[in-house]
């Protein structure tokens, strides 16, 4: 295949994405490069995807890049990619908890870190969110361990766990909680949280955009004019949280929040941002409990809490639900948080090189 260049891969599901996990040395160093290189891989820009590895869904076209990482204290660097698919473009400004979870079981099956017997716990570093993550693999014997009885909503079957701790949750992106100095404030006649903690975000009532909080993909992705109306609000709210122009940008993401309708702490859903997610991202996850226990956010008064600390935060979402274990100091302005945990499960698909044409690098 003299017109193709073949690059090796591990195609992973992630939590409730999949991609191609790389490794970086394997993949092109100058980033615009890099990025024609991966658009290639995934099949875009085409709304099908048709010619590449993508699945024409947003938590399908995805991908890790992860290295061995000369950081004190840490074992592999992750930087995560999401690839457009109508256009042409790679944004690494966002993370993807759930993609994360296959980092530390491909950092040992290439051979970054060692395992143990038992269990290994791998330290990452999130390049685009400068924040350091634990990674608890199970490794019986020295050897990952995919099979298990995990379940998580969204996933079929079950599988074992990875356990997730975030270490640097607050101020993934700028550095403190709340970017626009405020808890609660109004855009557009909307009253809006924008927090990043693990992942910045711009959350709201569902019920002030006329919504019930409980739709679907085809009640929300099917709304137009909704969509246009949320979108107004993201890009005026990425500018007040200091990110200027986020118009080619997948972040913040939005959160459209509710009251819980079973035994979950509160009902969010969470947009990606142009279409609503089929379950819930694990960053989204962490931002949305932090949300919860932010006295004067949107969240605070629609959620219901649990006792303790540390306490577990149970997010409804389109696929059931999930938990986050929540470790904080403080309250109100001076909310802290020292660790987010949340389990996740992964597996290996498929292993081997992907071809990608020479005439589109």
């Amino acid at each position: 295949m003299y017109d193709h260049v073949a690059v090796p891969c591990l195609l992973m599901r992630g939590g409730t994405s999949k991609g191609p996990y790389f490794k970086a040395s394997d993949l092109p160093s100058d980033t615009a490069a890099r990025d024609r290189m991966l658009l290639a891989v995934m099949g875009s820009p085409d709304i099908r995807q048709i010619d590449g590895l993508g699945g024409a869904d947003s938590l399908t076209s995805k991908v890790a890049i992860v290295s061995p990482s000369t950081r004190p204290g840490v074992d592999v660097d992750y930087l995560f990619a999401q690839v457009d698919i109508p256009r042409a473009i790679v944004d690494t400004g966002p993370s993807c908890g759930n993609m994360l979870s296959g980092v530390g079981p491909f950092a040992i099956e290439m051979g970054m870190v060692k395992a143990q017997d038992g269990v290994t716990s791998v330290a990452i570093f999130d390049v685009n969110t400068d924040s350091r993550i634990e990674a608890v693999v199970q490794t019986p014997g020295g050897v990952v361990n995919y099979s298990g009885d995990t379940a998580i909503d969204g996933v079929p079957g079950t599988a074992a766990p990875v356990l997730l701790n975030f270490m640097d949750a607050v101020g993934a992106k700028s550095g403190v909680m709340l970017p626009s100095g405020h808890a609660l404030e109004v855009i557009n006649g909307i009253e809006v949280s924008c927090l990043d903690v693990a992942m910045p975000m711009v959350m709201m009532r569902a019920a002030d955009l006329g919504l019930t909080g409980y739709e679907g993909r085809a009640e929300i992705d099917g709304n137009k004019e909704l969509l246009a109306r949320i979108e107004a609000i993201r890009m005026e709210a990425g500018r007040r949280m200091g990110f200027g122009d986020v118009s080619e940008s997948v972040m913040p993401k939005v959160g459209l929040l509710s009251a819980p309708r079973g035994t979950g702490a509160i009902t969010s859903r969470y947009l990606t941002p142009h279409k609503l997610h089929s379950a819930h991202a694990v960053t989204g996850a962490v931002c949305v409990a932090t949300a919860c226990l932010l006295e004067g956010s949107v969240a605070y008064p629609l959620a219901t809490r649990p006792g303790g600390n540390p306490c577990t935060i149970w997010i409804e979402h389109p696929s059931g639900m999930v938990d986050v274990r929540m470790e904080t100091t403080g309250s109100g302005p001076s909310l802290a948080v020292y660790k987010a945990g949340i389990v996740r499960t992964t597996r290996p698909i498929m292993r081997g090189e992907v071809f990608v044409p020479k005439g589109k690098l």
